[in-house]
C-alpha cells in the first residue's frame, strides 16, 4: 500500500510532516507553539509540508500535554447592548494577542444568576470573565477550589475576595449631577438600571448624594432595566407629568439613546426643551444624529486591567484579589445645556472639567 492510501485512511501526524520536511518532531511542534524559536528556513520547510499533507496541529492533545486550553471563558448577558459587543470584541483581540482564543457563554436568561460551572468546565477554560454578571460567594469559592482564574467586568459583588474591574461609577455620576445642576437645571431625573446591579447602584447613589449634599431634591425616578423599550416607557412617563423633568441622566447610554428617540417623538429637541445624559460613551452616541453627553467608561484600559488580573492569576493561582476602578471623562455634546464654564477640548473631544 503506498504512503499517500496509508495517510488518507489516517490523520495526518506531526510525524508525518517532519519527515516530509526533513527535520525533527520537536521542530514541527515549535513552529506551531506561538512564541516558540525557531529558525525562518526551518518555518519555512515545516509550514510547505503542513500544507502539502493538510495537516492541522492537534490542540486537543497539545492542551493534554500542557494541562493549558488556551480558551477563555466569557459570560456575557446578551448582545441588546451594543457595550457588550463592544466588550467582547476588545476582550477577544486582547487575549488573541496573548495565543487564547475566547469561548462564550450567554447569560441572557440568567444575568443574576450564577453561571453553570459544570458546563464552563467541561471546556476546559483556563479563566472566566464574567461581564456585568453576578457572582455568588459560593461559585467564586468552587472557582479557588479548582485553581480557576475569575474576574468580574463592569460589576462587583462586593467580596474582596474576587478580583474585579469597573469605571469610576460612583464618581461619575457625581460628575453628572454637578454638571446639570452648573448648567441651571432644576427639576432632575433618574432613569435607573437593573436594580440588581452593583453598577446601577452605585450611579444612583452618587447621583443622588452629590444632590443632598448640595440640599436638592432627590430626582424624579424610573426604572428601564438597561434596556431600549424599558426607557422608552420610563421616558414617556417623565415627561407626561404636570411638571416635567427638564434633565434625565439614564443609567447608560441604551437608554439614553430611547430617551433622545421619545423626544423626537415629542416635538422637543434635547439639549434645548430637556437634557439628556447617558454613562458608557457608545459609538452610536457620537453620531450626530443623537451627540450625546454622557460618562466616559475607559473600555480599552479596563479591558487591559481585565486581561492582566486573569493572566496574573494564570501565572500564580496565589495572586491575590483585586479590585479595579478605573476613571472616566464627562464628554459633552448635543443633548445637554452647557455650564458657563469648564468645557475644554481634549483629542478632539469636548471636555467638562469643573
Amino acid at each position: 500500500m503506498s504512503e499517500n492510501m496509508e495517510r488518507g485512511r489516517r490523520p495526518v501526524t506531526a510525524h508525518d510532516v517532519a519527515r516530509l520536511a526533513g527535520v525533527s518532531q520537536s521542530a514541527v511542534s515549535r513552529t506551531f507553539t506561538k512564541g516558540a524559536s525557531v529558525s525562518p528556513d526551518t518555518r519555512r520547510k515545516v509550514e510547505e509540508a503542513a500544507a502539502s499533507l493538510g495537516y492541522r496541529p492537534n490542540l486537543v492533545a497539545r492542551s493534554l500535554i500542557t494541562r493549558r486550553s488556551n480558551l477563555i471563558g466569557v459570560a456575557i448577558p446578551g448582545m441588546a447592548n451594543p457595550f457588550y459587543a463592544r466588550v467582547l470584541e476588545s476582550l477577544s483581540a486582547a487575549f488573541e494577542q496573548l495565543g487564547y482564543r475566547i469561548l462564550l457563554f450567554s447569560m441572557a436568561n440568567n444575568e443574576d444568576s450564577d453561571p453553570v460551572l459544570e458546563e464552563i468546565l467541561r471546556y476546559q477554560v483556563d479563566g472566566l470573565v464574567l461581564v456585568s454578571a453576578s457572582l455568588s460567594s459560593r461559585f467564586a469559592e468552587e472557582c479557588r477550589t479548582i485553581g480557576l482564574p475569575v474576574v468580574l467586568f463592569n460589576r462587583t459583588n462586593g467580596s474582596t475576595s474576587v478580583s474585579s474591574v469597573t469605571s469610576d461609577n460612583i464618581t461619575g455620576s457625581r460628575t453628572i449631577a454637578r454638571f446639570l445642576l452648573a448648567g441651571g437645571h432644576e427639576r432632575l431625573a433618574f432613569i435607573a438600571g437593573k436594580q440588581s446591579s452593583s453598577t446601577n447602584r452605585d450611579r444612583e447613589a452618587g447621583f443622588n448624594g452629590y444632590l443632598q449634599e448640595h440640599g436638592k431634591p432627590l430626582p424624579l425616578r424610573e426604572v428601564g432595566d438597561y434596556t431600549f423599550d424599558g426607557a422608552i416607557t420610563a421616558t414617556r412617563r417623565l415627561l407626561a407629568q404636570d411638571a416635567p423633568p427638564d434633565a434625565i441622566f439614564c443609567a447608560n447610554d441604551l437608554m439614553a439613546l430611547a430617551a433622545i428617540n421619545v423626544c423626537h417623538e415629542l416635538r422637543m429637541q434635547p439639549g434645548r426643551d430637556v437634557s439628556i445624559v447617558g454613562f458608557d460613551d457608545l459609538p452610536q452616541g457620537q453620531w450626530p444624529i443623537f451627540g450625546l453627553t454622557t460618562f466616559e467608561q475607559p473600555l480599552a484600559e479596563m479591558i487591559g486591567r481585565a486581561v492582566n488580573i486573569i493572566c496574573a492569576q494564570l501565572a500564580d493561582p496565589g495572586t491575590s484579589a483585586i479590585q479595579e476602578i478605573v476613571p472616566g471623562r464627562m464628554i459633552v455634546r448635543q443633548t445637554a445645556r452647557l455650564p458657563a464654564s469648564g468645557i475644554v477640548e481634549v483629542d478632539g473631544e469636548r471636555i467638562w472639567q469643573p
